[in-house]
Formats: structure tokens, sequence, C-alpha cells
């Protein structure tokens, strides 16, 4: 992946008790990644380099992989962010030079901080690629602050069941509170800076307003159906992302006229507002530290991927 420009999303420093507008719309870019795998990205495009404190977010499938045909991405490594794997549909083996070996199934959210370096692995499990099916997920990058770029890895793991979920009381939208908090349910997961991660899905005539807080800012990433957000009632159709304008909450509905439910991941962020200089798999604050990255890669500093018992 090649370095990109500056940000260009929209900080949010206005008082609080004010609903945000919807800023700008961006068109998810469909392209393939590792070995032919089918995403849409929102950013980095170019153009719009990152949104702080994300780098990155991959919507990948959905796809359906005959027997035998399933790809994933082999031993790669990655320095100086968070990778956060959002799996939806399918199976999928994380291992890594730290000794973590897990299975992410369906709902289940793997969250690896790689600190100062880390190999991985992330591959359909031996049982779906030999029998195949739907897969579809969610990669997210989180930029880590100057003071942690080097901390020791570490690995987080929630299962679907241990999620938080909380419904409106007409029933029409449910939330899975994978960080932050919605609905009176707050999330499980440590996280090194502010940050909201949650998965809405809205049936017809549902809405709710979410807090977003002022000091933080704030996209919805539409991924099934059609959305109404801010107090405009933007329209927002699937593959696209809504970044949020100033403010402390975000109204969200879908038309009670609407063919069907829509899903979105609303993410949310304190601002890191430190210089990023990002190459390929690595993610610091000058390029002098990602050249850095590579000789440590290459002289083998981050390990090796321990073999299969």
């Amino acid at each position: 992946m090649p370095p990109y420009g500056p940000m260009n999303a929209p900080m949010n420093t206005s008082p609080a008790s004010q609903t945000r507008r919807v800023a700008r719309v961006v068109q998810a870019l469909s392209t393939l990644e590792g070995g032919g795998f089918p995403v849409r990205r929102p950013f980095p495009i170019q153009g719009f380099s990152h949104f702080d404190p994300f780098l990155l977010i991959d919507h990948l499938g959905p796809v359906q992989w005959q027997p035998g045909a399933a790809l994933g991405a082999p031993d790669h490594p990655h320095r100086g962010f968070e990778t956060v794997t959002y799996v939806l549909a399918g199976e999928n083996e994380h291992r890594d030079s730290y000794g973590n070996a897990d299975v992410l199934r369906p709902g289940d959210v793997q969250w690896m901080t790689a600190g100062g370096g880390v190999i991985h692995s992330e591959m359909p499990t031996d049982r779906f690629q030999r029998e195949g099916g739907v897969q579809e997920g969610f990669q997210i990058w989180v930029n880590l602050p100057a003071t942690d770029k080097m901390m020791t890895p570490r690995y987080q793991t929630l299962r679907a069941d241990d999620i938080p979920r909380a419904t409106s009381a007409d029933g029409r939208v449910a939330v899975r509170v994978i960080a932050g908090e919605s609905l009176g349910r707050n999330a499980r997961i440590d996280t090194r800076v502010p940050i909201q991660m949650l998965h809405f899905t809205i049936q017809p005539g549902g809405a709710v307003t979410q807090s977003v807080p002022a000091e933080q800012s704030g996209l919805i990433y539409v991924f099934k159906g059609t959305a109404r957000i801010g107090d405009e009632r933007r329209e927002v159709r699937e593959g696209q992302a809504a970044l949020l304008a100033s403010g402390d909450s975000v109204e969200i509905a879908v038309d009670a006229d609407a063919r069907g439910e829509a899903e979105l991941l609303l993410l949310s962020g304190k601002p890191i507002n430190e210089p990023v200089a990002r190459y390929g798999p690595f993610v610091m604050n000058t390029t002098e530290q990602i050249e850095q990255a590579f000789r440590d890669y290459q002289s083998g500093r981050f390990g090796v991927i321990p073999q299969r018992s």
C-alpha cells in the first residue's frame, strides 16, 4: 500500500449538546486485497488518507467460496497500530509470532495491538477451506499514539456471546456494543485511545439517537440497505461512509417504507493529532521509523509464527 497525504476529515470542536450533521459522504472503493479477496474500502483512498484515529476500514466480502477456493492473508508483519477483525460470516484462523492461535467465527472480534512488532496470519480454517461457504467481515486499523507505538503486542478476543447487545423499546433497533456505549450497554474491550465501535441493525421505521462524545471524530459506514443520518436525514446507501460534523450525538433512522433493514457500523474516536508516516504494514510518526521497522522485520526481530503442533 502506498503512503497517502494528510487527513482531510472534519474535526469536532464545537460545544456539546449539538446533533451532528453529515459533513461528507464517501463512496467505498471496490478492490482486491491479499491473494484476491474482494473488499470495499472507504479509506485509505486517493485524497482521503485516514480519519484520525482510524487508518483503514476494509469491508471483506460477502463472497461465496467454492470448496478449496477460500483465500486469506498469509504471514505478514505489523508495527505501530492495532488491527480489529470482526467476523460476520465464515471462519478465520489467527496465528501470530507471540504464540497466539485462535479461530474466529461469526460475531467474534479480535483486537490485536501490534505495538512494537508482530507477525500474524489470518487464514480460512481447514474446515471452511474444505467445505466452502460465505465469508464476510471487517478489518479496521486503529492508530496508536507515539507513546504506545513500541509497546509489547497484545491480543484480545471477544466471542459473539460475550459482546453486549441491546434493543430499542419498539424492537426496531438492535446494537452490538463492540467498543463504547449504546442503549445503556457498555463494551468489554480495552482500547488504547477512547473509541466507539457499534454495529446497528435497524428495521424499517426504526430510529435511534446515539451519543458520540464531542471530542471524538465520528463516521458511519452502511454495509446493508439505506439509512438516514443526521438531523437533515441525509440518505446514505450501502457501500457509503458518512463523515460526521461536530456535535455530541447523531440521529440514525430507516424510512418506514424501506425495502428492508439497514446494517451499519458507527466508529468514533478521539483524534491523536500526531504525524502519520505509513507504508504497507507499518504506521509510525516519521519516515526514519518506517525504515527502522523494515530493518527490524528483515533482521528477524519480529519473531516467527510457531509451527502447528
